[in-house]
């Protein structure tokens, strides 16, 4: 097993030129890890979350540096000390040649959902008495290990109907519209404002033999009246699990989807923002009709008023 030198140079606040003046002596495949690009990825999609990973913001912290990987050899030794005698101050540690475009999938498990689901890799076996439903936790979007998931999940396998309709605003991997077309429901329709879900909601829905049952929506529910007038009304079944900030203008647009006996099932609250979330929902003539709650996050079931 072949090993490599993980380069770690500091870029003291500008690593694109720090990334020239590497590429200068031959050297390619940068990482730049920069806490100024970390914060304003974070303010300008703040729209997408209420939570950030503390270890993650963290690690970020003061970041300016730029990472690149050598073979263990005697040449890369004298890379390194060229680049000592340049004077910038590398670091570099050994890693092994483990297999790293699929090593990942180590850590990922099945989870179960509810009383019924598991969510289960694409390249795992199950066989045990809960309903599998397949994910490719590689393709971008959630695995279903997330509490806000898991809750919406135990709400799906409760109110999807077989034949039933159902609408998932916000749907990323599709694993809820999925889950809900495995245990009978559907047509299912879904839409996100990322322009890769329906690729990806196909590919999933594909692994679960239920691709026919989805039609796929790319644009912002919230703002383009001509897409909510795609995905209609007469829902049995609504869910929402995003962020606070998106319940909340999304509120007024609910009713309209819902059946006059369906279920809005919206999650993504972090706590400290439920009470705003409910006030929102109530006041767009929705009533909450139970309360979840797992770890710090939030989960409301509502009918219409």
């Amino acid at each position: 097993m072949a090993n490599w030198l993980e380069v770690t140079v500091p870029a003291n606040g500008d690593p694109e030129a720090l990334c020239q003046q590497l590429a200068d002596m031959g050297l390619e495949g940068f990482v730049i890890e920069d806490e100024r690009d970390f914060k304003s990825f974070l303010e300008n999609n703040t729209q997408y979350w209420d939570f950030v990973d503390e270890d993650l913001a963290k690690s970020m912290a003061g970041a300016s540096r730029v990472k690149f990987w050598l073979a263990d050899s005697d040449e890369s030794r004298a890379v390194i000390a060229q680049l000592y005698e340049k004077g910038l101050q590398p670091e570099s540690r050994p890693v092994a040649d483990a297999d790293w475009e699929n090593n990942w999938r180590d850590y990922y498990k099945p989870v179960e959902a509810g009383e019924k689901l598991v969510i289960v890799p694409q390249w795992q076996d199950y066989d045990g008495d809960r309903t599998p439903v397949k994910l490719d936790p590689g393709l971008l979007f959630g695995t279903g290990d997330h509490p806000t998931t898991r809750m919406c999940l135990a709400a799906v396998e409760r109110f999807a109907r077989p034949g039933g309709r159902v609408l998932d605003l916000g749907c990323g991997s599709g694993i809820l519209g999925i889950a809900a077309a495995v245990l009978g429901a559907g047509p299912i329709v879904a839409a996100d404002v990322d322009e890769k879900a329906p690729d990806i909601v196909r590919d999933n829905a594909r692994l679960n033999g239920v691709e026919n049952a989805f039609t796929v929506y790319v644009g912002d529910v919230i703002g383009s009246g001509s897409l909510r007038a795609k995905l209609g009304g007469g829902y049995g079944l609504v869910l929402a699990n995003i962020v606070a900030d998106v319940i909340i203008p999304l509120a007024p647009y609910v009713p309209a989807f819902l059946a006059e006996d369906g279920v809005f099932v919206c999650s993504g609250i972090i706590a400290g923002r439920e009470d705003e979330v409910r006030s929102a929902l109530e006041a767009a003539h929705l009533a909450v009709t139970e309360h979840h709650t797992m770890e710090e996050w939030h989960c409301y079931v509502c009918k219409k008023a």
